[in-house]
């Protein structure tokens, strides 16, 4: 009988240590899903941000301004606009 009390008490402990071990690894990857996910929600405003700026930048008006002030680009007279359709280019 002491033997059998014995063999069932190291099944106990070992049983108990993987449940602590598998409880542990359980909290330490919940804990880095949590970051991951709060990283995701950082990443995910900088983008809006980041699409913002772009918007931003890639204005018309800005675009215009630039071109005329700082390469003196100008809006050609229509006399010298010539519009080429896609007829002409095919032949």
């Amino acid at each position: 009988m002491t033997r059998l009390n014995l063999i069932l008490f190291f099944v106990l402990i070992a049983v108990s240590l993987g449940v602590v071990t598998s409880q542990h690894k359980a909290r330490k990857l919940y804990f880095e899903l949590e970051q991951q996910q709060d990283q995701t929600k950082k990443y995910e405003t900088e983008y809006g941000q980041l699409q913002l700026e772009q918007s931003t930048w890639a204005m018309h008006s800005r675009i215009e301004e630039l071109a005329t002030k700082k390469l003196q680009m100008q809006v050609p007279d229509a006399k010298r606009i010539q519009v080429i359709s896609l007829e002409d280019m095919a032949q």
